[in-house]
């Protein structure tokens, strides 16, 4: 019979009673221009870490796509403005299927959270069309 594990002890890394999430988030931007994309983005980042409670110390990688659409600013940037100056960030563009909602930033954002978190999504302005399914989208 296989042994039962470990118990955490205090030399133990913090992260060793967490579980790493993955939190999804989207939001429409008014106009492609550089301060309508880093406004959005931040404000976006600012509740996904605010509903989940987290620090940006629990962030592992986040990863920022946008619409075709967009490309006065890389979203990456309204991170790093807030302080996320060590956690990899990486902005990619979506696939342009016909119909999308267009002017849209998502996000991925892969972080340490306690075991039993319940992840809390977040999609704001026209955005939250995409994920009606969620009980408190906004």
């Amino acid at each position: 019979m296989p042994d039962a594990p470990p118990t955490p002890t205090s030399e133990e890394p913090a992260w060793a009673s967490q579980r790493l999430v993955a939190l999804r988030g989207a939001t429409s931007v008014v106009a492609n221009e550089r301060e309508a994309i880093l406004s959005r983005t931040a404000e976006l980042l600012g509740q996904i870490m605010e509903r989940n409670a987290l620090e940006i110390s629990d962030c592992v990688s986040a990863i920022f796509t946008v619409t075709h659409d967009l490309d006065a600013e890389f979203p990456a940037v309204a991170a790093r403005q807030i302080g996320f100056n060590h956690v990899p960030l990486l902005c990619t563009q979506e696939i342009p299927v016909p119909g999308s909602l267009p002017m849209a930033v998502r996000i991925m954002l892969h972080a340490y959270a306690p075991a039993g978190h319940e992840s809390r999504h977040v999609y704001l302005h026209e955005a939250r069309a995409l994920r009606l399914d969620l009980e408190d989208p906004q």
